[in-house]
């Protein structure tokens, strides 16, 4: 199953995509990480999915990440007497702590750490931006706002409030909840919802403990104004522009996307752009052109992966919402262009032995116009800093650990094969070359580039380089 592109696939599961023969149709047509959202999915639920995903990863022998999705803070209003109530410009609507239900005046906030913190000229968003509101006064109990933008307000609609930095956790009962199920079951990645700072990452990864990557959800304004310190504290990024869209100005999202892509390559932690990438094709066969675009944008920037959401998860054509994109990826990264804007965009290693091993490898594998870079590679870190180089060549990585493959399941470029440790340095060598063979990547009589650690097996160790000939014996099984 050696993909022919760099990018990943991340698809979510859910209504259209939760039978065992539809996930191994996905991943056939290119999916290299399901998504399970865990905002509609029951722990035993869960479980199903992740046993599912099991079955098809043993069936073609491959690695597959498994991303938990958790649902985060969601802030919603109370009920309304006659729901929904209608809000008109200009009028003045406020926001209490009475749990009494609401009317065109005012409904109940059931969050009282948000009195404490509003301001006036602060903005409130109902309904996923549809209303629009200004705080005019707040006290302990009660926020009073005019209406800038009316509509229709039913019960329990969502609010967002841009300006605003809310002092609770990101991990709600619910996420700790699900997080240790995601745990016990042996998920792989966790995405965080709603982050505003790196403390909400170090939370979650004091839970974690190395048992599962964090992954942080880059939705909220809060969150951008700290982005920096995020990269550093998070395993990956994702470029959430769903909610990003809301809180912010549409028009800043794709600038946004292209810094955040930026910032994580640089950092060569591995980042996902996600929301609305083929939409259309919840209901349609084929997608728009304007879709298409977007998804090529995502691929030009470097991005590690494109998601699918609701078009995996509950469109009529999950499997061709999947190939889709994998045509597209496939077409876009053979454009001389698309490796053009890559090279553009790399960055200078930074002042580290693995990083200058990585950048080492990569020109090398250029100069010399080797099959492939094989990263030996016990945590990932290796194949990590040579993948953050975006080379010409081919990656494979090959680990003794199976949560190290399937976590690099999401890295750009990276093949990973899940293999028994080399004895020695020439076991390294003999088994490299071989296995690059049996998988594509190199033929009898070309070249490979090795990148390992040594000692061998010693995490983050990474120190050494060796190019290798693939002999007639690494062409027989």
């Amino acid at each position: 199953m050696r993909r022919l592109r760099r990018t990943k696939i991340v698809a979510t599961l859910g209504p259209a995509s939760s039978d065992r023969s539809v996930i191994a149709s996905l991943f056939e047509a290119g999916a290299d990480v399901f998504r399970i959202n865990m905002s509609h999915t029951t722990h035993a639920r869960m479980r199903e999915l992740a046993a599912a995903i099991r079955q098809v990863e043993t069936e073609y022998s491959r690695p597959i990440g498994i991303l938990l999705d958790l649902q985060g803070p969601k802030l919603r209003v109370g009920s309304f007497a006659a729901n929904p109530a209608t809000l008109s410009k200009g009028d003045t609507f406020t926001l209490d702590a009475d749990p009494a239900p609401g009317d065109a005046t005012r409904v109940h906030l059931p969050h009282p750490e948000i009195f404490a913190v509003i301001e006036p000229g602060h903005t409130l968003l109902l309904d996923d931006g549809k209303v629009r509101l200004v705080a005019v006064e707040a006290d302990s109990n009660r926020i009073r706002t005019r209406v800038e933008v009316g509509g229709k307000l039913s019960d329990r609609k969502g609010i967002s409030l841009p300006d605003t930095t809310v002092p609770f956790s990101a991990l709600t009962e619910k996420d700790r909840s699900d997080l240790e199920a995601g745990l016990d079951t042996g998920v792989d990645w966790v995405a965080l919802s709603f982050i505003q700072r790196p403390e909400d990452i170090a939370e979650a990864k004091k839970i974690t403990r190395g048992r599962a990557a964090v992954m942080a959800k880059i939705e909220k304004p809060q969150a951008l104004n700290r982005l920096g310190e995020i990269i550093d504290v998070a395993d990956a990024l994702m470029v959430a522009r769903g909610d990003l869209g809301v809180e912010m100005p549409v028009e800043k999202v794709p600038g946004l996307q292209k810094q955040m892509t930026r910032d994580a390559r640089r950092a060569g932690k591995p980042v996902v752009v996600a929301t609305q990438m083929l939409e259309s094709m919840i209901a349609s066969p084929v997608p728009t052109r304007a879709e298409v675009s977007d998804v090529s944008t995502a691929i030009f920037d470097g991005a590690d992966a494109v998601m699918l959401s609701a078009e995996s998860a509950a469109g009529q054509y999950p499997v061709e919402a999947v190939a889709t994109m994998n045509r597209t990826a496939e077409e876009v990264e053979r454009d001389p262009i698309c490796e053009t804007l890559i090279h553009a965009q790399r960055t200078e290693p930074e002042a580290t032995g693995a990083d200058a091993i990585a950048a080492a490898a990569r020109q090398i594998a250029e100069t010399l116009e080797l099959s492939a870079i094989v990263c030996w590679t016990s945590s990932g870190s290796t194949a990590l800093r040579v993948a953050r180089e975006r080379p010409k060549s081919p990656i494979v990585a090959i680990s003794p650990r199976e949560s190290t493959g399937r976590r690099l399941s999401l890295v750009w470029g990276v093949h990973c094969i899940v293999a028994e440790d080399a004895h020695d340095l020439d076991d390294m060598v003999e088994r490299a070359c071989r296995l690059a063979c049996l998988d594509g990547f190199a033929n009898v009589g070309q070249r490979v580039i090795i990148v390992a650690g040594v000692p061998l097996g010693t995490p983050g160790a990474t120190n050494s380089l060796r190019i290798a000939f693939v002999g007639p014996e690494a062409g027989n099984p």
